[in-house]
């Protein structure tokens, strides 16, 4: 990744869905958790997010290791952390 990164937070039905747009590659990388949070309604998507890799064939977690980046996202306690994070075609195919 480069230096031309902004975070964004998206709202959807009510949800932060946290977001970075890089400017260099023109696209935008969203948080795997908070999709995931805002359309299961999960108490814990991060556990949904664990065993949904789990569940994964080897060629589908080939694909999403080459396509699921972590970048640092701020987090509701004010502190950056490395969240893992998918372009708009990834977070489409997640869904």
């Amino acid at each position: 990744m480069n230096s031309k990164l902004e975070t964004i937070s998206n709202l959807f039905e009510g949800n932060e869905i946290r977001s970075i747009w890089d400017s260099e590659k023109e696209e935008y990388y969203f948080s795997v958790i908070d999709v995931i949070s805002t359309l299961t309604e999960s108490k814990n998507p991060n556990d949904y997010w664990y065993k949904l890799k789990k569940r994964m064939t080897e060629e589908e977690k080939s694909e999403l290791s080459t396509k699921c980046r972590q970048l640092k996202m701020k987090s509701s306690d004010g502190k950056s952390y490395k969240t893992d994070t998918l372009d708009t075609k990834g977070i489409l195919r997640l869904i």
